[in-house]
């Protein structure tokens, strides 16, 4: 099956780029869907016209954002394991509330880049 999702610039390119292989979402309705093997469609904020393409590998269930974080380096988020796990965090409650976090838990999604964005590489 195949999704969409909306990703940030940075994120988009780090995961473009083969630095970032694991995305992580509230476990929402949505992400409920997902399964391994299906693949994501990701558009890149704003203009959402850039898109890549990613294979789903593997589905990590966690109560929070800083369990899933803690049981990670942070080189599978893009970025090197010295980069401060509670500034991570910090911009991750700006786009998630800790509200819907407790609701939903959350998902970390383990991808393979399949289909680059060309106009990128």
């Amino acid at each position: 099956m195949k999704h969409s999702m909306k990703l940030l610039e940075s994120a988009y390119t780090l995961i473009n780029s083969g630095l970032k292989t694991l995305e992580i979402r509230l476990f929402d309705e949505k992400r409920q869907k997902l399964n391994i093997g299906d693949t994501i469609e990701f558009s890149k904020l704003p203009d959402l016209k850039q898109k890549l393409t990613v294979e789903i590998v593997a589905l990590l269930r966690y109560r929070s954002f800083k369990d899933l974080l803690s049981d990670f380096g942070m080189e599978y988020y893009g970025r090197p394991n010295s980069y401060p796990i509670n500034t991570f965090l910090n911009d991750l409650y700006v786009v998630y509330p800790k509200e819907k976090e407790q609701l939903y838990g959350v998902l970390g999604i383990k991808i393979k880049l399949l289909k680059p964005d060309k106009k990128l590489a």
